[in-house]
């Protein structure tokens, strides 16, 4: 046998050399805990290798659960625990949000979550490979009624959680990320490995503790009004359920478009793409006319965080005057988010020389831009 002569052996995916002439040989790394193997079993290569960059799973302080019980959350020890890793999927969880708020009870600020939910997006794909022809196309469209549609209505969601124990529901990204926040985590990263959409959360708040959610068709969003009081304004929903608490988040990742409105905003239903396009959603904001809170031409009610994007000056000036469902944005016709504030500027200084004048002028000017010029919201 050659000098140089070595010989190797495997371990889980580690290697060790060993000369022959029995030369010590540093170990590139050690041998996989307990709690790695079970997770490299479980969750596959890929999964661990992407939980694995974002927390130290040798650490004691990290806690690895495959569990929809709250009763196994409240077991984390609040003081030593670094971080929490769950492999059960979102949707097998009965209270989901109950669940994210006992995460958030027991662990400290900065600590990360990580776990895992099949989107509706990406279950919708594992049926259409899963059966053939127009029989996946029917499967589809039943799942999504009893899965999805059951355990948002009072009258049948009592019948599905007795029947399914709450297990296996259809939830969209937008939702599961939308929950998070709500609950009072911060989403760092998303990752989707087959079938399965991972996030990696951090504690960043306390939960919003949010008692009577919306999931019905017509929903009111907290809005600014004149004087800065905040509003709820009624609309169609055309975003999945939690998306308010999405808006920095959005913003952060995409950013706006051309037309001001978030890029490639991922809340928004097909349905909704649709009702934006025809006014549909905007039906019930008349509600809000009736009311005296809106008038009919004026600048957009908006939420608090898009207002914060507006100058400070703006801001002032905005809160001078009421809200309007028709928006000056449809008669100048803005091409970016700083065409639409000088817009918005112009239209509010006119309407402080002369209120009903301005509003006509403007009214007409916007009529004219939808019905021969198709303008649109997105």
């Amino acid at each position: 046998m050659k000098d140089n002569q070595k010989q190797f052996r495997f371990v889980e995916d580690a290697y060790f050399v060993k000369d022959v002439l029995d030369i010590p040989v540093k170990k590139v790394e050690k041998p996989f805990t307990r709690i790695e193997e079970s997770l490299y079993n479980e969750a596959g290569p890929e999964v661990f290798k992407m939980i694995r960059s974002f927390v130290d799973l040798k650490d004691p302080s990290t806690q690895v659960f495959s569990t929809t019980s709250i009763f196994n959350i409240n077991k984390i020890d609040k003081i030593t625990t670094r971080a929490v890793v769950n492999l059960k999927r979102v949707n097998d969880i009965r209270r989901i949000n109950k669940f994210f708020e006992a995460i958030n009870e027991n662990i400290e600020k900065d600590v990360v979550f990580i776990g895992c939910a099949e989107t509706l997006e990406l279950r919708q794909s594992r049926l259409l490979n899963k059966f053939p022809g127009i029989i996946n196309r029917l499967y589809v469209i039943g799942d999504y009624i009893f899965k999805r549609v059951f355990p948002k209505l009072p009258i049948t969601k009592k019948l599905y959680f007795a029947l399914t124990g709450g297990r296996n529901r259809i939830i969209s990204r937008a939702e599961t990320l939308g929950r998070l926040y709500s609950c009072g985590f911060e989403v760092l990263h998303e990752e989707t490995h087959g079938y399965l959409f991972y996030f990696i959360a951090r504690k960043a708040k306390n939960p919003v503790y949010d008692n009577s959610p919306s999931y019905g068709p017509v929903f009111g969003m907290k809005r600014t009004g004149k004087g800065g009081k905040s509003i709820k304004v009624y609309k169609l929903r055309t975003m999945y359920p939690f998306s308010e608490y999405l808006q920095s988040y959005v913003y952060e990742k995409n950013h706006l478009d051309n037309g001001g409105k978030f890029n490639n905003d991922f809340r928004v239903t097909s349905f909704g793409r649709f009702a934006r396009k025809f006014w549909i959603d905007e039906l019930p904001m008349l509600y809000n006319w009736f009311r005296g809170e809106l008038k009919l031409v004026g600048v957009r009610p908006l939420s608090e965080q898009f207002l914060s994007l507006y100058p400070e000056e703006v801001i002032k000036i905005r809160h001078n005057y009421r809200p309007g469902l028709v928006p000056p944005y449809y008669a100048d016709m803005p091409k970016n988010f700083d065409e639409i504030i000088e817009s918005e500027k112009r239209y509010l200084e006119s309407y402080a020389k002369c209120g009903w004048c301005t509003d006509v002028k403007y009214f007409f000017r916007a009529f004219y831009n939808i019905v021969f010029k198709n303008a649109r919201s997105k």
